[in-house]
């Protein structure tokens, strides 16, 4: 998945390629970071900015980014463990606890074409 998003302090858009998990109607992704104590950017970017594109595919739309709290954190992460045990790992090594974000789909929004650089 290719998510877009505004950065935090510059307001330029970025792209960034993101591994995703389907949940329901909308998709998961994970800011693992591969391990790192640090967040990735794009992650500040959406805490700052939630309004995304996302990129599946020939298919693009518009979305809001929210970060998934309690049992839905759970069962989401649990799933990308039991998946790819490896994000496991990412999270016992980073020392801290990968936030999972749910990318929700704007429903009724026109599709979007994919943004040009970033």
């Amino acid at each position: 998945m290719l998510v877009g998003h505004t950065g935090a302090r510059t307001g330029r858009h970025h792209t960034t390629p993101l591994m995703y998990q389907v949940v329901n109607d909308s998709f998961a992704v994970f800011a693992s970071f591969g391990g790192s104590p640090r967040t990735p950017s794009w992650y500040r970017n959406i805490e700052k900015n939630p309004d995304v594109t996302i990129e599946v595919g020939t298919e693009v739309s518009r979305a809001v980014a929210r970060v998934a709290e309690g049992a839905e954190r759970e069962r989401v992460w649990g799933e990308q463990v039991r998946v790819i045990p490896e994000f496991a790992d990412f999270e016992r090594i980073a020392g801290r606890r990968i936030p999972v974000v749910v990318l929700d789909p704007v429903r009724g929004a026109a599709a979007v074409e994919p943004p040009q650089g970033g």
